[in-house]
């Protein structure tokens, strides 16, 4: 590299988000990206991350205060994993990778989009980058449903153990076989395999979900894997009701009939816990419009009202692979370098150059929007 050629600079932020461990680049990572030539990376220093501030200034990036990125260089692109703070409404004058969560008219959407047009910034959206195909070039979405799998068997194992006592706030593990082994072990108390039904099972999200319950040891006729062949009769689905967990893994781009009703609820039924790991909670959409709030780690658990008396609770955190933070963090960052990598070059390296477009487009749907 010559001493003229402009070096890419990126601002790893301290998450904000309650009960975040993940990191959007991992130690390895920033190394890899070092060692390649045309990067600078500052880390914020955090104690929330499950990777040392140690581990960062070994592989050789410069450690400075967490929250600092507002006083960043202009030409730094500020790196992170969630959105910012709601009660934040300060411009955004600088470039920023993270998940958003604003291109699909969610609550609120367009004022954190007004927020880049005040401050001139611009948001490369990680939910979508995407490659040639129109595939994610990196997600959490194996990890999202092996988590959410996880919680849903550990709500139905806290239902008929708990004896009504309040379903524990839940910490990150440190690998999965503790995670599993944890299951299992509640499991065999019980005595009995619950049947878990996984929505949208054939892609990264809903395979996780599976590769969950086969390795918490649940047998496969108690698997029921459904995907779009399934759905294509258009809910909402009666086999629901049949599964006592159920776990919706889709990925939703249009409006599509309900999976879920109150009325279904309120009748005869077994199902007894619904993890939304999709998360759809503010969007219009929603297949599951049976609630419509999010639930966090330390109140994972939402009583859903039915006029039936057995329970149905509803988990959707939307954040669940920071239950494995290690884990998810290594993998994502892994599938996110290549593209890391084509940084420099992203005024015309089409992952980047399509999702800047998208930007543009979206900030312009703020004028026709309702």
């Amino acid at each position: 590299m010559s001493a003229s050629t402009p070096v890419t600079h990126l601002w790893l932020r301290e998450e904000t988000k309650p009960m975040e461990h993940r990191a959007a680049l991992s130690p390895d990572v920033c190394k890899k990206l070092l060692e390649n030539g045309g990067f600078e990376i500052t880390v914020e220093e955090s104690q929330a991350r499950i990777f040392a501030d140690s581990e960062y200034e070994a592989a050789g990036c410069r450690l400075v205060p967490g929250d600092s990125w507002r006083s960043a260089p202009q030409d730094a692109i500020i790196t992170g994993l969630k959105e910012l703070p709601e009660n934040d409404t300060s411009a955004l004058p600088h470039t920023h990778i993270m998940f958003a969560h604003c291109y699909k008219q969610q609550g609120g959407w367009k004022d954190v989009l007004s927020r880049f047009v005040e401050g001139q910034g611009l948001l490369y959206d990680l939910e979508f980058l995407q490659d040639d195909s129109g595939r994610r070039v990196a997600a959490f979405g194996f990890y999202a449903g092996f988590t959410g799998s996880a919680v849903g068997i550990d709500a139905w194992c806290h239902q008929q153990l708990g004896g009504g006592a309040k379903y524990p706030v839940i910490k990150p593990y440190p690998n999965e076989d503790v995670l599993i082994a944890e299951t299992k072990e509640k499991l065999a108390r019980i005595g009995k395999m619950p049947r878990i039904m996984v929505m949208g099972a054939l892609g990264r999200c809903g395979s996780g979900a599976v590769a969950y319950a086969r390795k918490a040891g649940i047998p496969e006729e108690n698997i029921v894997q459904w995907d779009m062949a399934e759905t294509a009769k258009g809910g909402p689905f009666k086999e629901i009701m049949e599964a006592d967990i159920f776990v919706n893994c889709i990925y939703l781009s249009s409006k599509i009939p309900p999976f879920v009703t109150q009325e279904q609820i309120d009748s005869e039924r077994q199902l007894s816990v619904i993890v939304d790991v999709s998360c759809d909670t503010t969007n219009p959409f929603n297949p599951i419009p049976i609630y419509n709030v999010n639930t966090t780690f330390d109140n994972a658990l939402l009583d859903i009202q039915s006029a039936n008396a057995k329970p149905l609770q509803l988990c959707s955190i939307d954040h669940l692979p920071t239950m494995l933070p290690r884990e998810s963090s290594n993998q994502f960052a892994i599938d996110l370098l290549p593209t890391l990598l084509q940084l420099p070059a992203r005024s015309s390296a089409p992952v980047w150059t399509r999702a800047e477009k998208l930007f543009h487009d979206k900030v312009a749907s703020m004028a026709t929007s309702d």
